[in-house]
């Protein structure tokens, strides 16, 4: 799964090839969730709040990049960094 963001701990990454909706994955220690990239809710997965609202915060500055990820997983492109929550 290519990693296209870290940050404070957390790993943001995108499958290749995966179903809909469009969304990316999150990892943070043991625990994990997936979030939607339209809507930004989390769509499954066990964050604690202060994780998922630091997901939620850097996914809406970064939208526009993550659809362009997303669109590149399901053209097997290489996918582009996404800058960290600063």
């Amino acid at each position: 799964m290519p990693e296209i963001s870290r940050f404070f701990g957390i790993i943001v990454a995108m499958y290749y090839d995966d179903h809909q909706p469009p969304h990316f994955h999150v990892r943070y220690g043991s625990k994990k969730g997936r979030f939607a990239i339209d809507d930004l809710r989390m769509l499954d997965g066990k964050l604690s709040p202060r994780t998922r609202g630091l997901v939620i915060e850097w996914a809406a500055l970064h939208q526009e990049e993550l659809r362009r990820d997303w669109e590149r997983a399901g053209r097997h492109e290489p996918l582009v960094p996404v800058p960290p929550l600063e």
